[in-house]
């Protein structure tokens, strides 16, 4: 069993998640049960899939978990994108944001990769 609050990746993620919650908080009140909710689901998501998977007691299951926070980061990634062609987000925040979900889906792949 993982402690996930040591864990690199749930740190990053937590940390992602608290600046998606700052540029949402910028998005048109129109998209609170929108793109801006959607976003910080998503977002939430990511590290509290790595946090539940840590508590299971076989690699399998835990891996699994770190494989649904990939899916989630994809959203993410795919809620940005959308988020900038509305012109909600900036192409250089999306650049960024993009860059750290990017190495977010990194570091979980690698570290699901020795899980096995």
């Amino acid at each position: 069993m993982h402690r996930f609050k040591d864990l690199e990746i749930w740190k990053y993620s937590r940390e992602f998640c608290t600046q998606i919650y700052s540029v949402t908080s910028s998005f048109a009140e129109s998209e609170k049960f929108g793109l801006t909710n959607q976003l910080r689901r998503a977002s939430v998501s990511i590290a509290a899939n790595i946090a539940e998977g840590c508590s299971r007691s076989s690699n399998k299951d835990f891996s699994r978990f770190l494989e649904i926070a990939i899916g989630s980061a994809y959203e993410v990634e795919t809620h940005l994108l959308i988020s900038s062609d509305l012109n909600f987000l900036n192409q250089e925040d999306t650049h960024i944001l993009i860059t750290k979900l990017d190495r977010i889906v990194k570091m979980t792949s690698k570290f699901r990769s020795t899980l096995k």
